[in-house]
Parts: C-alpha cells; sequence; structure tokens
C-alpha cells in the first residue's frame, strides 16, 4: 500500500527532472494524502505537468466517495480488473514524490518509515487516471498509485510498495500509443532495494493535517 508521500522538491527542479515545462506553482509537502490533489505527469503526444485528485474516481462511479477507497492498484491485477484494464491501455500517468511512508509493525507498535531514492532524488509512482461528470456536470480528473511486490528493503517494512518507475522507462509509460498490457505490466517490477533507504521518523505523520519538515525529524 501507499498512503502519504512527500514532495518536497522545488518545482522547478522537478521540471528539468521530468523534461517538461514548471507550469504548476508547488509549496514543499510532507504529508501528502489521499483526496488531496496532487502533482503528475501526462502525455497527450507531449509530456505535461498536471494537478490531480489522489484517489481514482472512475468514470462510471455514481459516486465521488468511491476515489477515497482506490488511493492504490495492484499492478498484478491491473490488466483483469475492469475499474483499470482500459486505463492501463489509455490513461496512465507519473504520480511525482521524493520520498513515501509506510509503518512497520512491531507487536503493537507502528513506527512510520520514511523511504526515498539512495541520493533523495525526486522519482515516479506508476499511476492511472480517469476522468468523472457529476450529475450537475462537474468534471473531476483522479489518479490512483500502483503497488507492487515489495522488495527486500520493503519487506522488512511492509508486504507491498509502490511501483517507482525507472526514467529510462517513463516514456513507454506515457506513451499512449503503447496499448500492451504485458509490456505494460512488466515495467511494474520492485525498485532495486540497494538504490533505496529508509529510516523512522516522527508520528506526526499519523494526522494527515501535519505537514511540516517536522515529520521528517
Amino acid at each position: 500500500m501507499c498512503g502519504r508521500y512527500t514532495l518536497i522538491t522545488d518545482i522547478g527542479r522537478i521540471a528539468e527532472s521530468f523534461g517538461v515545462t514548471p507550469t504548476l506553482e508547488t509549496q514543499p509537502r510532507y504529508n501528502v494524502a489521499p483526496t488531496q490533489d496532487i502533482v503528475a505527469i501526462r502525455s497527450n503526444g507531449s509530456a505535461h505537468m498536471d494537478l490531480l485528485r489522489w484517489g481514482l474516481i472512475p468514470a462510471w462511479a455514481k459516486d465521488e466517495s468511491i476515489g477515497s477507497r482506490m488511493i492504490n492498484a495492484r499492478a498484478e491485477t491491473l490488466a483483469e480488473k475492469p475499474s483499470f484494464r482500459g486505463l492501463l491501455r489509455g490513461r496512465r500517468c507519473l504520480v511525482v514524490a521524493d520520498g513515501f511512508y509506510e509503518w512497520q509493525t512491531e507487536g503493537k507498535n507502528k513506527t512510520p518509515m520514511y523511504i526515498t531514492l539512495q541520493e533523495e532524488q525526486p522519482f515516479a509512482f506508476a499511476g492511472l487516471w480517469d476522468l468523472w461528470k457529476s450529475p450537475d456536470g462537474r468534471q473531476v480528473q483522479s489518479c490512483t498509485i500502483i503497488t507492487t511486490e515489495p522488495n527486500e528493503l520493503m519487506a522488512s517494512i511492509h508486504n507491498r510498495m509502490p511501483a517507482i518507475l525507472r526514467p529510462k522507462t517513463y516514456e513507454d509509460w506515457l506513451n499512449p500509443q503503447l496499448r500492451d498490457e504485458q509490456v505494460l505490466t512488466h515495467l511494474l517490477q520492485p525498485y532495486p532495494a540497494e538504490l533505496m533507504k529508509a529510516r523512522a521518523v516522527s508520528k506526526l505523520v499519523n494526522n494527515p493535517r501535519n505537514d511540516t519538515a517536522e515529520i521528517l525529524n
């Protein structure tokens, strides 16, 4: 599962890393939570930044509240589930982050762990998005973060991890012409453990209303 993450990196550096124009204004986010608007990258022939609501509201949904229950999608079953199969073929995105949280359980204690890449550079979760229209005509663009099996580092913390894409796969993941499910799901491998690191952080992260640098102390 992936239920909280960070995006602290300056938007200009993010744009440079992903080869897009910095079209958004953002503030450092230390505790990004479901139902919030998040920075994503999509392509309609060329890659560009967007804000999407975290928590997928499928186009067929009767009510937008379903989004709070669809923050993640399992890589292993994307091609089987009606909610995700069509999106896998044609509505993929990169969800931009520079770290994420997972809770390590030891007996009755749950310790929040902060996981980043070794150099703490920004990276991309594999995501799917959809457009939902309310009965009154309002439109909501939302997304879900794909999860996969844990690598060796994450296995000691949790039984799932977000699908972090290698930079060399960004272009394929965003390519609207690529619709082969086997090729796409092959990109969703666990990120190499030796390229990641983890440390315990403050329990302030438990409350999504806390969104300050103190969390990382």
